[in-house]
């Protein structure tokens, strides 16, 4: 049998990772019954991470509730899973802290805070989790983690390791930090992403001076309004590509040592799907084992860009002119992921 290997990113606002897996599965097994076809759910560290490693390909595992807080300080409940070794926490700060959980008139990046972070990491502690991953994607805040921190106490165990799932390289500060990138689509003013700059670099200064080493300017500091930062610097955590640290947890090269075609996507591909997006890390790691990849999206720019740098196939699932409501529906991207999936697999596998 023919060997498929579908990773498909979500489709976001539409389809989540699996949702969009199983429907390119479909498509593919109702053109060529005899394939075997795996689908991993995938995540670079954002949406649908806890979905992609406590997927069986991955960490396996359960989910668990804790009460704690959201960006304004309001009691919420917020997910976060527990893998089958029991000893293994993975964290979406964007449960706790993320920008979606604030109506547009709610976003200021002076108030939000990421104490509901520390309180999720407080409970992964008390469970007994000795190693942690966090993922750092869609955050409200930029407070460079002291919410975070207050809520731990500013301690951390020394024998409990912290690793962070993102692909952000920005530093803590200055032109580059968290404040000026990306504190403006959190709502802050020009004024305000000054000011939200000069409190990170006074927050850093203290814990260095009280501490002896300065992490502040390393890559990912800035992560998540500089999150990335106090992990670093307070909980001992080391950045890792979030796609990268899923691929090698489910051991995805050993997956592709017989596949015959890797299907990947996402919802809208461009020149900066090169920039280490998942479909990218993909790419990297198919070609190294000559394993042809199918890019499919849901809009697609710069495709001749995509085809040189090493995809076999770069396609729209949907019509040029296909209003965005009806692109963004569930069920017709679903089924547009099917059929296009159906068309472009057969010649790949010889069947």
């Amino acid at each position: 049998m023919a060997k498929v290997i579908v990773a498909i990113d979500s489709f976001k606002g539409c389809l989540m990772s699996a949702e969009a897996g199983w429907a390119v599965a479909d498509g593919v097994q109702r053109a060529c019954p005899a394939a075997d076809i795996v689908v991993v759910p995938v995540s670079d560290g954002g949406e649908g991470m806890l979905e992609a490693f406590l997927s069986p390909a991955a960490l396996g595992g359960t989910t668990v509730d804790v009460a704690c807080h959201d960006p304004l300080m309001r009691p919420i409940t917020a997910r976060y899973g527990i893998a089958a070794d029991g000893s293994t926490a993975v964290i979406e700060s964007a449960a706790a802290a993320g920008l979606t959980m604030l109506d547009p008139g709610e976003r200021n990046p002076l108030e939000a805070t990421t104490y509901g972070v520390g309180e999720m990491l407080t409970d992964a502690l008390r469970r007994g989790c000795r190693r942690i991953i966090v993922g750092l994607g869609g955050s409200a805040t930029s407070d460079a983690g002291r919410g975070m921190l207050e809520a731990l106490g500013y301690q951390w165990p020394d024998d409990v390791e912290v690793l962070i799932a993102g692909d952000v390289t920005n530093p803590l500060c200055g032109p580059n930090g968290a404040a000026h990138v990306y504190a403006p689509q959190k709502g802050a003013t020009p004024g305000q992403v000054e000011m939200l700059d000069l409190r990170a670099r006074e927050f850093a200064d203290k814990l260095a001076a009280k501490m002896g080493f300065d992490r502040s300017g390393e890559p990912g500091a800035g992560a998540a309004g500089g999150m990335g930062y106090a992990l670093m610097q307070c909980c001992g955590a080391v950045m890792r590509s979030g796609a990268d640290l899923l691929f090698d947890i489910m051991h995805f090269d050993h997956m592709l040592a017989d596949a015959a075609l890797v299907i990947t996507g996402e919802g809208h591909s461009d020149a900066q799907t090169l920039m280490g997006k998942l479909p990218a890390r993909i790419l990297e790691r198919a070609c190294n084992h000559g394993v042809p990849v199918a890019l499919l999206v849901g809009g697609v720019s710069d495709c001749e860009t995509l085809l040189a740098a090493g995809f076999t196939v770069v396609e729209s699932i949907n019509p040029p002119d296909a209003p965005l409501a009806e692109c963004l529906r569930p069920d017709v991207a679903a089924a547009r992921l099917a059929a296009t999936s159906a068309r472009i697999a057969p010649p790949f596998l010889s069947i």
